[in-house]
């Protein structure tokens, strides 16, 4: 297409929900800031309270305050601007709508390979118990964190770098709710078989080996529980893992049903539906998982609520 025949592409409108009535609309916006307000509340008091109680300064909660890091950061990128449901200006920068990619990119990797350390300590909790401690010292626990986090920048910045390079012309409207590379492409007005490719075989590499590496951690866990001789210890040494399992479930098949289904099987819209699922749900979910299942942080609340009471008392 010769350069004459187009106007560089400024700014983006993302169509979100907007198909729908406005009464529609508005009760979704409703749900989502209650979603949203929940999952902030629910990741920052476990951040707090793995910080403020001894008792969950293990590696687990150590993990698992890192979760509710990145969970926090998937909310603040996605859902503020899905206020875009009941305000009358749709649009996104061209920088905004790199950056909120960048980010997304950055926090999902990062996701999937915190999720594999965090199988991994399970592994080494439940297999070698007396050597645990020992094994994940603070110094190690440290270095499978950053090794986590890691991956997400490279993989952000080439994404992101590359795909707005391209030149984007005459049609501005993302058929999403927020900036994700699918819909981002068809807006290119240039060959892209080679991202495409680049895409592709980077998005199995990055759910297939943290899913790989948490099948190897599983098939372990599995086997040494099965040699505990005792019902009451064999459901103890699940129930330490019970909850990273249905996180680690939920996220993944949500991921998977949005970037793996086939195209023919797949709409636009049914995709918006399957990324609320990993973007929106599951953030606020994580929290009331691992509260619910594991007592020890149902008592650290207790006992941090009790606390907060008394220093209010004492100012009263």
């Amino acid at each position: 297409m010769a350069e004459g025949n187009w106007t560089r592409v400024s700014e983006f409108i993302l169509l979100s929900f907007s198909s729908l009535p406005t009464e529609i609309q508005s009760v979704l916006f409703l749900t989502f800031l209650v979603i949203y307000l929940v999952t902030l509340l629910g990741n920052s008091l476990i951040i707090l309270v793995t910080l403020a109680d001894p008792v969950l300064h293990s590696p687990m909660y150590f993990f698992l305050r890192n979760l509710s890091f990145l969970e926090i950061g998937f909310n603040l990128i996605i859902v503020p601007k899905m206020g875009t449901l009941v305000a009358q200006d749709t649009t996104i920068s061209f920088l905004g709508c790199a950056t909120q990619m960048y980010f997304f990119f950055f926090f999902g990797v990062s996701e999937c390979f915190l999720l594999a350390t965090m199988a991994y300590d399970r592994y080494v909790a439940i297999c070698s118990p007396l050597h645990y401690p020992v094994i994940m010292n603070p110094r190690t626990r440290a270095k499978l964190a950053a090794v986590s986090w890691f991956p997400g920048i490279p993989m952000a910045t080439v994404q992101t770098t590359w795909l707005f390079s391209f030149p984007f012309c005459g049609i501005n409207k993302v058929n999403h709710f927020f900036c994700d590379s699918p819909p981002v492409l068809r807006l290119v007005c240039a060959d892209t078989a080679l991202f495409e490719v680049y895409a592709i075989v980077g998005t199995i590499l990055v759910v297939m080996i943290p899913c790989l590496l948490i099948l190897c951690s599983y098939t372990r866990i599995a086997a040494a529980i099965l040699t505990i001789p005792s019902a009451k210890g064999k459901r103890k040494a699940f129930s330490t893992c019970s909850s990273h399992l249905l996180v680690v479930s939920l996220f993944y098949v949500s991921s998977s049903l949005t970037y793996f289904r086939p195209k023919s099987n797949s709409s636009p819209e049914s995709k918006k539906v399957l990324s609320l699922s990993y973007t929106i749900v599951t953030p606020m979910l994580n929290p009331i998982i691992y509260s619910l299942r594991n007592n020890e942080v149902n008592n650290a609340l207790g006992r941090t609520f009790h606390k907060a009471l008394g220093v209010r008392n004492c100012f009263l």
